[in-house]
């Protein structure tokens, strides 16, 4: 048996009843294009407006891209304002403890000073009278 088409062995016959159109072709000489022409060309505007749809998200991803970087941008900004008026505070409040600090030391130091002071002058007429003494005996000494 020679070798045929897969199709041939369904090529049209006479039918009961009236005639009515083939199902399959008897040749396939065209091949697939164009059978399938007529399919893709029918499609042809539902890709370019599926294309355009494409295009239009990408657009539309782009511009919502750019305004997230925008207050992205935007919020680094502030944050860096904000640092720089963070550290000055934190400058400040360091500041006021050493300053605070340091009136404790000055006041301790005052307190110490009048304390030596007290004691001093307390002390001062005992050590007055030995350096009379030390003195009037050196002159009352005989030589």
């Amino acid at each position: 048996m020679p070798r045929q088409n897969f199709l041939d062995r369904f090529r049209p016959v006479g039918a009961p009843g009236g005639a009515g159109p083939a199902g399959v072709p008897a040749s396939d000489e065209l091949g697939p294009e164009a059978e399938l022409a007529p399919v893709f060309a029918a499609l042809a505007a539902d890709v370019a407006e599926c294309s355009a749809l494409v295009e239009e998200a990408t657009n539309e991803a782009d511009r919502m891209l750019a305004r997230a970087r925008e207050r992205a941008d935007a919020v680094v900004a502030q944050a860096r304002l904000d640092t720089g008026a963070e550290e000055s505070r934190a400058a400040a409040r360091v500041l006021q403890v050493a300053a605070e600090a340091d009136a404790g030391l000055l006041a301790a130091a005052d307190a110490e000073a009048a304390a030596l002071k007290v004691a001093g002058v307390a002390r001062l007429p005992v050590a007055v009278r030995r350096v009379l003494d030390a003195m009037l005996g050196e002159q009352l000494a005989p030589r």
